[in-house]
């Protein structure tokens, strides 16, 4: 249960995350949040704060190389998360198919989004969410995208909108900007 939020601004990523901790019935708010920088990326998850807590100090993400960025990200960049997260002991098997988490990825001005199933994504609408709250996000961003209003407002909405309709979605809400490259 998670609202994570992302756009594409003026060649920047800004990824939006609530606190909540869902396990069973029970909602508390965490103060370890659910998005985080390391290296040249801005990344925000879903999942497992396991998960999370991996990706943010274990995992050594490789520098985005020349070229395709988005062979990049769908190979080299998922391969190494794979590893890590094989190597932290919290990857699984279901069917003999290696399952993930869901995150965000901001880097160098792009946003992906990255499935359970490892595939990675981008959306032509320049945002992206994922969580429970993904659709009503989703909703909020796509209501309010053409407003001209400021980027870190239109995050927020779409994390309000989901903590208001999502019985597992809580603030406070923590906001990130991709670092200037």
């Amino acid at each position: 249960m998670t609202a994570i939020a992302g756009l594409v601004r003026d060649g920047k990523v800004l990824i939006g995350a609530d606190s909540g901790g869902v396990a069973g019935w029970t909602v508390s708010v965490r103060k370890d949040p659910k998005l985080f920088s390391n290296g040249s990326y801005v990344m925000g998850f879903t999942t497992s704060f396991r998960m999370g807590q991996i990706l943010r100090w274990v995992f050594k993400p490789p520098a985005p190389t020349k070229g395709s960025l988005e062979r990049f990200m769908c190979t080299t960049w998922v391969d190494a998360a794979r590893k890590a997260l094989k190597d932290g002991g919290w990857a699984t098997k279901e069917s003999e198919r290696e399952v993930g988490g869901c995150l965000l990825v901001g880097v160098r001005g792009r946003l992906f989004r990255v499935d359970e199933d490892w595939q990675v994504g981008e959306h032509v609408d320049g945002y992206a969410a994922v969580g429970s709250g993904e659709q009503l996000s989703l909703g909020a961003l796509a209501a309010t995208e053409h407003l001209g209003l400021d980027p870190e407002k239109l995050v927020l909405a779409a994390l309000e909108a989901a903590e208001r309709h999502n019985i597992g979605v809580r603030g406070p809400f923590h906001l990130l900007w991709e670092k200037a490259r």
